[in-house]
C-alpha cells in the first residue's frame, strides 16, 4: 500500500474514532502531498511524500517554544500530538552515532580537510540521510567533525 493510500485509510480511522489531533495532522499532510501535486502536475511517490511530512513535522517543532511560551498547554498537547502522528509516516530516524559514521565517511570521500568544505560534506550527507535525519543535527555534527 502506497502511503497516499495510507494516509486515506488512516484519515478514515481517525474521522470514525473521533481522533481530532489524528485527523487534523493527517488532513495537513495530506492537503500539503495534493497542493505539491497540483502545482507540480506529478504524482509523487512515497519517498517526495516522506520528505513533505517531514517537513510538517519540522515546522511543528519549530513553533513549539512559541506555543510554550504562550502558556496554552491545550495548544502544546494538541501540537505535540500531532508531532506524534505525523511521525508514525516517516522512516526510523537515524541516532547521532549513525549521523556521525556517514559524517566520517563523507569527510574522507569528499577529501574535505577544514570548516570551509562543509558545504561539500553537507550535500553528500544529506543525500543519504535525507528524511532520515534532522538537518540542524546533521549539520552541527558537521561542523564539529571539520571544526
Amino acid at each position: 500500500m502506497s502511503l497516499k493510500a495510507k494516509l486515506v485509510q488512516d484519515l478514515k480511522v481517525a474521522m470514525k474514532d473521533g481522533d481530532t489531533a489524528s485527523k487534523t495532522a493527517i488532513q495537513v499532510a495530506r492537503s500539503a502531498v495534493l497542493q505539491v501535486e497540483k502545482d507540480t502536475k506529478v504524482t509523487l511517490d512515497d519517498d517526495a511524500i516522506v520528505e513533505i511530512i517531514a517537513k510538517e513535522v519540522k515546522k511543528r517543532v519549530d513553533t513549539l517554544p512559541d506555543f510554550e511560551r504562550s502558556g496554552r498547554q491545550d495548544l502544546i498537547d494538541n501540537l505535540k500530538a500531532e508531532i506524534e502522528v505525523l511521525k508514525k509516516y516517516l522512516p526510523q530516524q537515524l541516532s547521532e552515532n549513525e549521523i556521525e559514521e556517514i559524517v566520517k565517511k563523507a569527510v574522507s570521500s569528499t577529501g574535505a580537510a577544514s570548516a570551509k568544505d562543509i558545504g561539500k560534506v553537507m550535500q553528500v550527507v544529506l543525500l543519504e540521510t535525507k528524511g532520515k535525519a534532522d538537518g540542524k543535527l546533521v549539520n552541527k555534527i558537521v561542523r564539529k567533525l571539520l571544526g
